[in-house]
């Protein structure tokens, strides 16, 4: 009885922090979609309280958003760039992590720990030196930008693709080729759909990362072609003086969380079984 009353006692305590962390974690999305509707003026006089009659815009900010930032052009771009990149990091870090996992000397073991040690380099220690190479290699373009996202994406993709295949076993694998499967066949036929807790776990952490990165588009393409990105155009809703439009930048950080987070919602159930699962020791 006394171990039943701890467990509920300790099981409302977990209810309440949940609680108040769920409340912490979805305020600021709620502090951005009230403040959209705002006029500009009045976020800065009082950024926390309801839009009121006086202080309702209604779509103004959305309007004036779209008409500075051409944001419905860097919502293209931003899809097809997190597309494509997604799609080159989970289709080449996945047979390399087959590659690495199956064949066991020296060369891919070390490739194996330069892939795990990539994960661990901040990006400012590269980024001089990838911006050069970028525009050395004539990569200041879409295709471009995929290419370096799957440079940097390969690392941790690598990691847990492999964890992963270390479970799967070979004798899966054996018995193709014993049926006539060459190695790509055994690995698209019968690994890769094996794969698919892990393949969408790194779906939703590379598509996150690509969607919502500034820095990596800001560098390579800048502002002033037509790739721009949404974290890009954004960004220009702030003056050089640092004056700002908050109305129309909290209108457009909405647009542009929505179709992510659609994306999160859907795909989130996936996330602990594929991380649990890259996380297979050989």
């Amino acid at each position: 009885m006394i171990q039943s009353k701890k467990t509920k006692t300790i099981n409302v305590l977990l209810v309440i922090l949940l609680c108040v962390l769920t409340v912490v974690f979805l305020y600021p999305l709620f502090f951005i979609l009230n403040n959209s509707f705002k006029g500009k003026f009045f976020i800065s006089k009082d950024p926390f309280s309801l839009p009121t009659s006086e202080t309702f815009a209604g779509l103004t900010n959305y309007v004036n958003g779209l008409i500075k930032t051409g944001l419905s052009s860097a919502i293209g771009w931003s899809f097809f760039i997190t597309i494509v990149s997604v799609i080159f990091i989970i289709l080449f870090t996945s047979m390399t992590a087959y590659y690495i996992t199956r064949v066991k000397n020296k060369l891919t073991q070390g490739l194996y720990y330069m892939f795990v040690f990539s994960t661990i380099v901040p990006f400012q220690m590269v980024m001089f030196t990838m911006s050069s190479l970028a525009d050395k290699f004539h990569l200041k373009n879409p295709i471009g930008m995929c290419v370096l996202y799957l440079g940097f994406g390969a690392g941790l993709s690598v990691f847990m693709f492999a964890g992963f295949i270390k479970s799967v076993p070979i004798d899966i694998e054996e018995a193709a080729m014993i049926d006539g499967c060459t190695p790509l066949q055994t690995f698209f036929q019968v690994v890769f759909p094996i794969l698919k807790p892990t393949a969408i776990t790194v779906a939703i952490l590379n598509a996150m990362w690509i969607w919502n990165d500034f820095l990596l588009p800001y560098l390579v393409i800048g502002i002033s072609t037509k790739y721009k990105t949404i974290p890009v155009v954004v960004q220009m809703l702030v003056g050089s003086n640092g004056n700002k439009d908050l109305g129309a930048l909290m209108a457009m950080l909405v647009l542009s969380i929505i179709p992510i987070v659609i994306f999160y919602l859907v795909c989130q159930k996936h996330i602990i079984e594929g991380v649990v699962a890259g996380a297979v020791k050989g």
